[in-house]
């Protein structure tokens, strides 16, 4: 259930325009969090990655309940992705910084990404929402 509230916790940032056509209010919200946003797409790029690990570690799942590791899988793909795209700037700087090869790698992934921030935000809220629902499943 964590992956799932974390991930809809990051789909939320991620998309503020989704958030700001339903509550007006919630700019408020989003101009207080912009200051941290680079520190919380960092943390949560960083938690996507180990869940990406733990899903291949925990692979055997797939013979068990293949439904929760492949939506364990998507969501930390997702959230991986979303934690780059706002963690980017801090990303950048604290670890592709000696590597000009790895920066420009970065540089040009994140130009392919940009366009499709919002797209996956609305994903990330989907399978975050099913990740939850399928939490409470007796697999």
């Amino acid at each position: 259930m964590t992956w799932g509230i974390t991930l809809i916790l990051l789909s939320i940032i991620a998309v503020p325009s989704l958030l700001l056509s339903k509550k007006p209010d919630a700019k408020e919200l989003l101009e207080k969090i912009e200051p941290y946003q680079g520190w919380i797409g960092f943390a949560f790029f960083c938690w996507g990655v180990w869940g990406i690990i733990t899903a291949v570690l925990n692979i055997g799942w797939l013979s068990t309940t293949p439904i929760w590791w492949i939506s364990l899988l998507a969501g930390n793909v997702v959230e991986a992705v979303l934690g780059f795209m706002l963690g980017f700037g801090l990303i950048n700087k604290f670890i592709l910084s000696k590597n000009e090869a790895a920066k420009e790698k970065a540089n040009a992934l994140r130009a392919k990404l940009a366009p499709k921030q919002g797209k996956l935000g609305i994903v990330g809220l989907i399978v975050g929402a099913w990740m939850i629902f399928a939490s409470f499943m007796p697999w």
